[in-house]
């Protein structure tokens, strides 16, 4: 599980770059973020073993692409692309009862855990931006990388419904 959700997240990745490069906001900070949804997803169908694929993906692209000249900001980037996904996902199984797949979950609760997610993720990465940074119109940015992680989600978990209805018997 740990190397088809590198895939996934590689994938997706390489897929927004191409796709959404021009909506980019700031370095790292898209309007649309196709790759949040497979952080969401697999997290929730893979557990700890999604968290490590995540992170090892995130640390190679924050590390070789995103900031070469700053491996504080890599590492940190990578390791917080990881834990907020993992952090929804914890409570998606004690606040929503998820079981071991995505089943047990209504529409309601994966829209739920979209909302958390995209909410989640840019608060741990704005507070590092702060702390680390002290960088300016941190509410704007922490505005757009919540829409962008919440639309690539949303974007990410349809086309993933429309895969599975395209693979179902009769169809």
């Amino acid at each position: 599980m740990i190397i088809a959700t590198m895939v996934m997240y590689g994938a997706a990745l390489f897929i927004n770059e191409l796709m959404f490069k021009q909506l980019e906001f700031a370095e790292g900070i898209n309007w649309i973020y196709l790759p949040a949804g497979v952080r969401l997803l697999a997290t929730l169908l893979f557990a700890e073993a999604g968290a490590i694929g995540l992170l090892l993906v995130s640390w190679l692209y924050c590390f070789l692409f995103l900031f070469p000249d700053d491996p504080v900001r890599a590492f940190a980037g990578g390791l917080l692309s990881s834990v907020a996904p993992y952090l929804v996902y914890l409570g998606a199984r004690r606040w929503l009862d998820l079981k071991g797949s995505l089943a047990s979950l209504s529409p309601l609760q994966v829209l739920v855990c979209a909302v958390a997610f995209s909410l989640a993720s840019p608060l741990l990465h704005h507070i590092w931006f702060a702390l680390y940074e002290g960088r300016e119109h941190l509410l704007h940015s922490f505005a757009v990388m919540a829409l962008g992680d919440f639309f690539g989600t949303v974007l990410l978990l349809f086309f993933t419904k429309w895969v599975m209805r395209l693979s179902q018997p009769g169809r």
